[in-house]
């Protein structure tokens, strides 16, 4: 699918918008092998938004997180959070991040408001627990603040590692794979969760391997390939731009193959021969429909039903993935 957005422009909002809270500019970091992780990253995060960054394996998601974060060394380009550059005010930068990463790496013998403590303390920060009793009410943790690690369920020690992330009050939090291995209602639960960050001011930018995730809680999606960011965009703006609308004609009859004289309109012949499928621009307003039904009429093919079908980000996401360089 041809992508009309170039990808040095694509993540960057308008001049009329706020400062971005995180600004990543000509990033490129290499392997000493010389391979190449990621090439020319530009993106721009603005205050407050969910941002969820897509990708297949390998296509350099956890590496510019981790540079971001602090955890690698970047390459060549610029990395700024919160108007900050992460080399030369690299404390400043990581206190303003918190990071939940993928693996449930918590310790076990500890309680959950102990080990919540302790990592605002790694930040240099003073005691403050009326900031860590917030933190727990809001993921629903404060029952279990006197419980250890080791007896909670997977998705309670989830949320202890998104409660030690925000131990420190910081402005921007990652999420990797935040519902991975959890199940459906406990996803639906972590969801909520974010919505309640976002809306109690933090930037939310999330990795998922959950399509349908990504178009639930995110204001705008982006695409990472081959360590090139390919698409950044506002969700319904690329639900908007780039999907698919097809119609489904179910016949009242079978064909054996579509006749000649809809030759023109591409149709396919499916449902042993009860189906004829209609794909057009969702950016057109119903092109040649009418002028289909009236050809199908002429036809004698006469119609049982119709019913149209809008493509969905995975569509989406699997085309740009997919799609050559």
């Amino acid at each position: 699918m041809p992508n009309s957005l170039s990808a040095s422009e694509a993540g960057v909002p308008p001049a009329a918008a706020r400062e971005p809270i995180l600004s990543v500019r000509h990033l490129s970091k290499s392997y000493r092998s010389g391979a190449k992780v990621l090439d020319d990253i530009n993106l721009s995060i603005e205050p407050g938004e969910i941002f969820a960054l897509l990708g297949p394996n390998g296509a350099g998601k956890t590496t510019l997180i981790s540079i971001i974060c602090g955890i690698v060394n970047p390459g060549e380009g610029e990395v700024r959070v919160g108007g900050h550059d992460i080399v030369r005010d690299y404390r400043r930068t990581r206190s303003l991040i918190g990071l939940v990463p993928q693996e449930l790496t918590t310790d076990a013998f500890e309680t959950v408001w102990a080990t919540v403590s302790f990592s605002r303390g790694l930040f240099g920060l003073a005691p403050d627990p009326a900031h860590i009793e917030k933190v727990l009410r809001q993921l629903s943790l404060w029952d279990k603040r006197d419980a250890k690690i080791m007896t909670l369920s997977g998705g309670m020690k989830r949320r202890v590692l998104i409660a030690k992330a925000l131990s420190h009050e910081p402005r921007v939090l990652f999420l990797d794979e935040p519902t991975a291995g959890v199940d459906v209602r406990l996803r639906q639960d972590m969801w909520q969760v974010v919505r309640g960050l976002r809306d109690g001011g933090v930037t939310v930018i999330l990795t998922t391997h959950y399509i349908e995730e990504a178009e639930e809680m995110a204001d705008r999606i982006g695409v990472i390939r081959g360590g090139r960011i390919v698409l950044v965009e506002e969700k319904t703006a690329l639900m908007r731009k780039l999907g698919r609308k097809e119609m489904v004609l179910t016949l009242q009859a079978p064909l054996d193959a579509v006749p000649p004289a809809l030759a023109a309109y591409d149709l396919s012949l499916s449902g042993e021969g009860t189906e004829l499928t209609y794909v057009y621009d969702s950016q057109s307003e119903r092109p040649g429909i009418s002028r289909l039904l009236e050809d199908l009429s002429a036809a004698g093919v006469r119609l049982r039903d119709v019913t149209t079908r809008q493509s969905t980000l995975e569509d989406i996401f699997v085309s740009l993935v997919e799609a050559r360089p």
